[in-house]
């Protein structure tokens, strides 16, 4: 006998209906409805935004900018690469961290027209402790003490004496626990006092001995394996596992972990709310268990969703006032999360709002050994831009959100003239065996290590594919180090033709596109206004969907700036060109 499984075209054929319109699945068949909320149009004539830029009989931006539709419908301006301002009015950005060199008349006043200050590097924090007018990343003396950076143990608060009661790395001035060493600083609850020192590290009222998480707010203390790890920090909540092991790095505890992922979205079969369906996000609106991917009435208001105007917030009137197919109560809000759209990372998630990777997970790629230490990273501008001081080991930042399809873009910059290696950034990640990365040497170069195989850099841009059988060690730490394929460990999926390695202080802007559900990813790189590398359409379904984050191995000095994110499945228009190409070659 057999067992016949309906498929969903609505899922599995991107291109079942017209983009932007209603989609039905049927038993063995499908459907096409009409226009999605807010376009018009039907099957035949495509359905189009009720307002699009090419309709203006005004072009409102700056001739170095870019006209683009918000999913609300309005216009927006954005400046284009290498250009900063409010998209009206665009000035030259010479290190790419969003402000301009110099000052803009901006009607608005906003950040969008202020100066950059009087640094070349990568500042989109703007951060001045001195308030000299000279940015702390290229302030020789960032604190205006008379003691230069370099010598300093509180770069960026006066300490002329220096003193150093516990004889780390930071003064008393600016160490956050002075009588206990602490190279970290860190400071789980922020309230000033380091966690070294800080009898209750997340602030929750009970104290570290007494907490059964220690570092995640948890007044309530439950526990529902009795394994004394609180369920707010434990890897297994249902299951014993005292000592919390995760040897894969995807925040499940081994003894729980299955790595039975029917979707391939990086959530095992058992803890994935759409489990046929790649939903990395695991966004639930209605929090009713079953995913927005797969749930046909993600508010629960009685309106299906391909027919609901507003369809994360309950409105079962549908009112409607300005009949522009947008609901009164998510207008402009389409998630209802106080955050516009306009504004908004994720307008379609109200779990997501802001680009932030304050909250990371650091992975090690080579922890054993003592080849070279792990990588420290500095987190500024409320999460969006990173710093890495150390020559180090190959290893990861990772942020805490998972995405479906996504762009990230963000401003690379190595702020040293010593040293050549690899820095880059990685998205797709599910765990640390498994996620995309792209990475970048200055010159050729073979691997000191020569065991266990001999691993050759080139300087170009490289797109590769992680699926290591081996996991962090030696192995991955050689294949990420090649150019090129390491069967069971890396699979090269692009590689620039140019062979042309980063230059020292210079400022590079990378713009990702990631739509998982199909595979589809593409990468440019622009040096100042120039788009200097594009991998075109490259197709993988290797992961389908994970976290984003950034990558570093044997380079010190290395700024990420200006980070950005968006949630975003649309289907970029070259997709189907590419997608029509390969059938055309397929039957050819």
């Amino acid at each position: 006998s057999q067992d016949c499984v309906d498929i969903d075209e609505c899922v599995d054929l991107p291109d079942a209906c017209v983009s932007h319109s209603v989609c039905i699945n049927t038993v063995g068949s499908y459907k096409c409805g009409g226009c999605k909320p807010g376009f018009l149009g039907n099957q035949t004539s495509g359905c189009l935004p009720r307002k699009s830029c090419a309709a203006l009989t005004f072009n409102p931006c700056d001739i170095n900018a870019h006209c683009t539709m918000e999913r609300s419908g309005e216009v927006a301006c954005r400046c284009n690469v290498g250009w900063a301002g409010n998209g009206n009015t665009c000035g030259t950005d010479t290190d790419i961290d969003g402000y301009p060199n110099r000052s803009l008349p901006c009607m608005d006043n906003d950040k969008h027209g202020q100066t950059g200050q009087l640094c070349v590097h990568p500042h989109s924090g703007q951060e001045d402790a001195d308030g000299d007018g000279i940015g702390d990343q290229c302030d020789e003396d960032a604190d205006g003490d008379g003691i230069k950076n370099v010598e300093d143990n509180c770069r960026l608060v006066p300490n002329k004496d220096q003193q150093n009661s516990d004889s780390d790395s930071f003064g008393d001035a600016c160490d956050n626990c002075p009588n206990v060493p602490n190279a970290d600083q860190k400071d789980t609850d922020s309230n000033g006092q380091g966690d070294a020192c800080d009898q209750d590290i997340d602030g929750d009222g009970i104290p570290n001995v007494l907490d059964n998480c220690p570092k995640v707010p948890n007044p309530m203390q439950t526990d529902r394996d009795r394994d004394g790890v609180g369920d707010a920090c434990d890897s297994c909540p249902e299951l014993s596992n005292p000592m919390q092991t995760d040897i894969d790095n995807d925040l499940v505890g081994d003894v729980c972990d299955t790595n039975q992922d029917m979707d391939g979205d990086g959530l095992q079969d058992s803890r994935d709310n759409c489990p046929d369906i790649p939903n990395s996000s695991q966004l639930d609106s209605d929090n009713d268990g079953l995913g927005d991917d797969c749930d046909h009435d993600d508010d629960n208001d009685g309106v299906l969703d391909d027919y609901d105007n507003c369809r994360l917030v309950v409105n079962p009137n549908q009112k409607d006032s300005d009949m522009n197919g947008v609901g009164d109560v998510c207008e402009n809000d389409f998630d209802n999360d106080a955050v516009m759209d306009l504004v908004d990372a994720c307008p379609e998630s109200a779990e997501v709002t802001l680009t932030d990777f304050r909250a990371y997970q650091t992975v090690i790629l080579d922890p054993e050994g003592d080849a070279q230490i792990d990588p420290t990273w500095v987190v500024l501008n409320q999460g969006m831009e990173i710093v890495q001081t150390m020559n180090s080991d190959p290893g990861l930042a990772v942020g805490y959100t998972a995405f479906n399809g996504v762009d990230f873009e963000g401003t690379f910059h190595v702020n040293t003239v010593t040293d050549d290696d690899y820095a880059g950034f990685i998205f797709g990640y599910q765990d640390s065996s498994s996620f995309y990365v792209v990475m970048w040497k200055q010159t050729e170069q073979t691997y000191w290590q020569s065991l266990p195989f001999r691993a050759a850099a080139q300087p170009a841009l490289q797109l590769k594919a992680v699926k290591s059988r081996t996991g962090p060690g030696e192995f991955l730490r050689n294949a990420l180090w090649h150019t090129g394929d390491t069967p069971g460990e890396v699979k090269l999926l692009w590689k620039d033709p140019r062979n042309v390695g980063w230059k020292d202080k210079t400022s590079y802007r990378w713009q990702l596109s990631h739509r998982p559900q199909v595979g589809y990813m593409r990468v440019k790189l622009f040096e100042g206004t120039d788009l200097v590398a594009d991998s075109g359409v490259v197709i993988d379904t290797t992961m389908r969907g994970g976290r984003l984050g950034v990558f570093c191995f044997s380079q010190e000095n290395i700024i990420w700036s200006n980070l950005r994110y968006r949630c975003n499945d649309t289907l970029p228009e070259d997709f189907q060109t590419h997608r029509q190409q390969f059938l055309m070659h397929i039957r050819v």
